[in-house]
Order: structure tokens, then sequence, then C-alpha cells
């Protein structure tokens, strides 16, 4: 798995051995920074991170800062080598917790984002940690999430405070595009 776009364009992830860690394809990852174009000036939220391939793709194509979210271990220790072998520890942070509690953390600490990236393993989390995001005024005037999720799975047009504004097929996979109602 290699990245697709940015001054770290070609460089390889690593990602962890097994079936637990499901990183973004690459035609995927491209069409959703083909839709978002240039990073903004806030910080971007990788949840569920995985390999960490969307935020890392996201500091490559020139955002300022990424946090990364992720529960798994082995995870955990791929995410942090590949942020190390790139060089972009100094534009990141990790936190190693369960996604809710995580972005209750984020929130005391007055934690704000442009864009957030959610692929959760289930579909059920989906709407709830959308709930959060509002809730915890963890979002910027301007933020974009950006789900991923099985296209049998969609998530609610309307969650919080958050509005659905586009949806993209790339196969099973399905990307929807909320923004908030302050936007």
């Amino acid at each position: 798995m290699r990245l697709t776009g940015g001054s770290d364009r070609g460089r390889r992830l690593r990602a962890p051995r097994g079936a637990h860690t499901r990183p973004t394809a690459a035609k995927v990852r491209e069409a959703i920074f083909n839709i978002l174009g240039p990073p903004p000036d806030g910080s971007v939220l990788d949840l569920y991170a995985g390999t960490g391939a969307l935020g890392l793709e996201a500091l490559s194509r020139g955002a300022r800062r990424a946090v990364f979210v992720e529960r798994d271990h082995q995870a955990l220790v791929v995410l942090r080598r590949n942020l190390r072998e790139l060089g972009l520890e100094d534009r990141s942070s990790v936190v190693g917790a369960e996604v809710c509690a995580a972005l209750r953390r984020l929130a005391a600490r007055g934690e704000r984002f442009s864009w957030v990236f959610l692929d959760p393993p289930y579909a059920k989390e989906t709407e709830g940690v959308l709930a959060e995001l509002c809730g915890g005024d963890l979002l910027t005037s301007c933020a974009v999430v950006i789900v991923e999720h099985d296209r049998r799975h969609q998530p609610s047009a309307s969650i919080g405070g958050l509005f659905l504004t586009d949806r993209r097929h790339y196969g099973d996979t399905e990307l929807s595009f909320f923004r908030s109602s302050d936007s």
C-alpha cells in the first residue's frame, strides 16, 4: 500500500498482519482527496485509524496536523512506525483508545477538526460516533466528515448537527460526506 499524492506520494505504508485492519483502498483514498481538494488550515482526525492511511495521506497533501485514534495494539505499533518512517511524528499525535472515549478526551482538551475520517469496523457504531462528534464541539464551522461504509449500511442523512451533502460508490464501498449545519 502506498500514498497516492502529495509530498510523500509513492511512499510505502506498512499494515498489520491479519484481517483485523482493513486499509482504505488506494482508488478510494485518491477519490476522497480529489473530492475534498486542498487540505484545510485546521487539523484532521482519523478515527479507527488502523494503518493511518487517510490521515497520512492528508499530511502528505499538506494538512497542518493529524490526530489518529485506534485501540488495537498491533495497529498502533504499525501506525507509529508509519509516522516515524515518514518523518511525520512532529505533525501528528496518536490516541490509543476506544473512539468515543477518545473523542471525549479530545473535546476536553479543546481540540477542533476541519476534516474527520471515519471508517468503523461495524456499521452500528457510525451514528453514535457522528453524534459524539457534534455533541463534543469538536468540529470547526467548515468541517467535513467523511464516512466510509458498506453500501448496504448507509448512515442517516442527518445526525445531530451533521447533514449529508454527497454520497459516492466504489464497488461495495460507499463514501458519505457530511457537513455541519453551521457551514
